[in-house]
């Protein structure tokens, strides 16, 4: 019997709906039909750019998704899974809500966090931390004040709510992303190696129940919405935008830990994007199983709802649980005590069919095998061609830029601008010591978070620099994966798996969709080369206005292993008399440079050269350092270069600040400025106790094949490099921390 419609299906409806008159005859051969109002609702969200990855998923293929620690292959489950030891697992991931961020900052970030921690929960896992990685617009605007401050809030409101610390992140500002905001949300979790829950249904006849809150009209049509570029259109779709609940989610974290714990828990996955339709058709497809679901069961929250709201409908802090079957009281109790909805709303049939039932008629009759990511859902290889902008950036000529005659200044307009002075006008708005876990904050490269059923420490970092992957795509993925893995193991961490959120424009025009293929080609090398494999994570295209594209911006979600707690290692000067060394070569390079786009306003040349190798032996003699106790302090040179870097070793410990006097004359780079302000990659600024442990670091780094070179002493009250600049170490500290402060709030 065919399903019943309310309406006629046209090809110019199916247009409306973001489907290709290509993809609509597609649907009507795999239906043998005309579909139903619901069925083209269902094939529109999963087979949209959010849900289907039709544009990335044959480039993701390509990454190393499988060994290491990994226990279960990328795209397996609703996160990755990696073995720590111990008997303990973590389950991470990483995932965008841009559009819905530039539409409604507060909710739209709000409801990112919430998403990602239920993609964490439903593993089994106890989510212990959050970060996050944020880019916005020209921070004098007043419309990046706006979603600046909306988007922190809405962060800050609904962890600090849920109770779980926001440890780490990032925070970049360029014009690129004034009409399109970046929000990238992170969460880990720690679950024992074993019990963690599957997304999967299986088990003819087991009961198929709905738990959470109930269903209401917000959010339909997201997954579309976040697969089309933003426009004026988008402030209608303000209702696209879900509203989150953290006091609910918590409920709903503690039921489902406890009904996971029961082993009667067959299945279960989150209600993100597209709602029912996606929990029911991935879970069924994973299964090689169907459902037959009636949606009159749902509990709904507005009257009148129809089968097609029902089933798109992305309302928050709701889950699909597959049970035993005869278990599903035992179950319900379990929701009800935490006063949520547990409701049967259907069962697992065998074969490929998902079955929608309404009003006693059947709606929808589909393949789940159809719908779903890696199975029936259209996979595209888009046209891609080197764009043309690069012929001009990289035609850039250093020479031509003026040398400063006061290079203090620079440091301090450079310390002072955004995407380098301190963030703690975001990070003091999210709790961080929640669940008291955290070792190392503010003052380390990665934050590092005690998990103290096993006695060792995550490392946790998110990173990219989108100027270096605009410039150049493939060496920008690269050192996103690299640097990524620089700051976890500058705080001793070994890195061990990767994350990624993927944002870029449109897949459809060919000089973004090179700049994607290349980004990924990049970070599949160094993954490669730094045995880092990707768990899973997100692609979000569409990320333009009628006015720019974004920087491509490939988002790094890197875990890191500390095994042994007395290695955990911070950014800081520690004490006076401590001698400075710098591991890795310096050659100037200012091409992307954060020096180049602050003090001169330009994006131009190439990003700055890596040899992954190199890169790795680098990191490797670092870890051994902080293992044979050699090393007080470690911290990567990154934005801002050397001059920045050694600034920040000064002042990043507030209550413990120390200068230094430092001599560069040695490492022979002509001009001043480009010795101080490039961000030549693989370089280390590491302090010691003393000159016997000098000897011993430049000694290891000879047979690693990496410079050392000692380049000063901490000590005094002013950063002082010899012949270059001389700052007192509280003026840069008063720049650093109040730059954003003052400018955010005006003062």
């Amino acid at each position: 019997m065919e399903p019943y419609s309310e309406h006629l299906v046209t090809p110019e409806i199916a247009r409306q709906h973001g489907l290709t008159d290509e993809e609509f005859g597609w649907i009507l051969k795999l239906l043998g039909r005309n579909p139903s109002w619901t069925e083209l609702g269902i094939y529109s969200v999963m087979w949209s750019e959010h849900c289907s990855y039709k544009n990335s998923i044959a480039l993701l293929k390509t990454l190393p998704r499988s060994g290491g620690r990994l226990l279960v292959s990328a795209g397996e489950e609703n996160a990755g899974l990696v073995d720590i030891g111990n008997g303990l697992a973590v389950a991470f991931k990483i995932e965008s809500h841009n559009h819905p961020s530039a539409v409604e900052p507060y909710q739209g970030a709000a409801t990112g966090v919430g998403g990602i921690m239920r993609d964490i929960f439903t593993m089994g896992a106890r989510p212990i931390a959050s970060l996050n990685s944020l880019r916005f617009g020209d921070l004098g605007s007043d419309r990046t004040k706006y979603l600046l401050k909306g988007v922190v809030k809405g962060i800050g409101d609904y962890g600090n709510s849920f109770g779980v610390p926001t440890v780490a992140g990032e925070v970049y500002f360029d014009p690129c992303y004034q009409e399109n905001p970046l929000v990238n949300a992170m969460s880990v979790g720690v679950v024992k190696t074993g019990q963690w829950a599957r997304a999967v249904a299986k088990g003819k006849g087991n009961p198929v129940m709905i738990v959470g809150s109930s269903t209401g009209r917000d959010g339909i049509h997201g997954a579309t919405f976040a697969s089309e570029e933003i426009s004026e259109a988008s402030e209608a779709k303000r209702p696209s935008v879900q509203v989150g609940d953290p006091f609910t989610e918590k409920l709903l974290l503690e039921a489902t830990l406890e009904a996971i714990r029961t082993g009667f828990v067959v299945g279960i996955q989150d209600m993100g994007a597209a709602g029912i339709i996606c929990s029911t058709s991935e879970m069924s497809a994973r299964g090689l199983s169907g459902m037959d679901i009636n949606l009159d069961r749902v509990p709904t929250r507005e009257t009148g709802m129809s089968a097609y709201e029902i089933m798109l409908s992305e309302s928050q802090e709701r889950m699909l649980v597959v049970v035993e079957r005869g278990r599903e009281q035992e179950v319900e109790r379990i929701f009800s005590k935490w006063d949520l909805h547990a409701e049967i709303i259907g069962e697992v049939i065998e074969g490929d069919r998902l079955i929608v039932r309404h009003q006693g008629r059947v709606v929808a009759d589909v393949s789940p095998h159809s719908l779903v990511l890696g199975g029936g859902a259209p996979v595209y290889h888009r046209e891609s061609r080197r764009p043309s902008y690069l012929d001009q950036t990289e035609r850039f000529d250093a020479s031509s830029i003026p040398e400063p005659d006061d290079l203090g200044e620079i440091l301090l307009r450079l310390v002072g601008s955004p995407n380098i002075a301190s963030k703690r006008w975001v990070y003091e708005q999210y709790d961080s010591m929640v669940r008291t876990n955290n070792v190392v904050l503010a003052q380390g490269d990665a934050a590092v978070v005690l998990v103290k059923e096993a006695n060792r420490a995550l490392a946790l970092k998110t990173d990219c620099n989108g100027r270096y992957v605009y410039l150049s795509p493939r060496v920008g993925g690269m050192i996103a994966v690299a640097e990524a893995a620089r700051n976890v193991v500058c705080t001793g961490g070994v890195p061990v798996a990767i994350t990624n959120c993927l944002n870029f424009g449109n897949p459809y025009k060919p000089e973004v969709y090179w700049q994607f293929k290349e980004a990924v080609a990049g970070m599949g090398e160094a993954c490669m080369a730094f045995d880092t494999p990707v768990t899973g994570g997100n692609v979000s295209f569409y990320n333009e206005s009628p006015t720019a594209s974004v920087f491509p911006t490939p988002v790094i979600g890197m875990l890191g292993v500390v095994d042994d707690l007395s290695m955990v290692t911070s950014a800081a000067f520690r004490e006076q008399g401590d001698i400075i060394l710098l591991l890795g070569e310096t050659r100037g390079h200012i091409g992307g440079s954060e020096y180049l786009a602050t003090i001169h306003k330009a994006t131009a040349g190439q990003a700055p050269p890596i040899d992954l190798l190199r890169e790795k032996r680098l990191q490797e003699l670092t870890l051994e350092c902080i293992r044979q106790n050699l090393v007080r302090s470690a911290h990567d040179c990154s934005d801002g270069g050397l001059g920045v870097a050694l600034a920040e070793c000064c002042i990043i410990d507030e209550e413990k600040m120390r200068g230094a006097q430092i001599d560069l004359r040695d490492l022979g780079v002509g001009r001043s400025d480009f010795l101080l302000f490039g961000e030549d990659q693989s370089r280390i600024i590491v302090s010691t106790r003393d000159e016997e442990s000098a000897a011993d670091i430049i000694s290891r780094a000879e047979k690693h094949q990496i410079s050392a070179a000692r380049i000063g002493v901490v000590g005094g009250s002013d950063l002082k490099i010899a012949g270059m600049l001389e700052v007192g170490v509280r003026q840069l500290a008063g720049v650093y921390y109040g730059a954003i402060d003052s400018e955010v709030e005006n003062r």
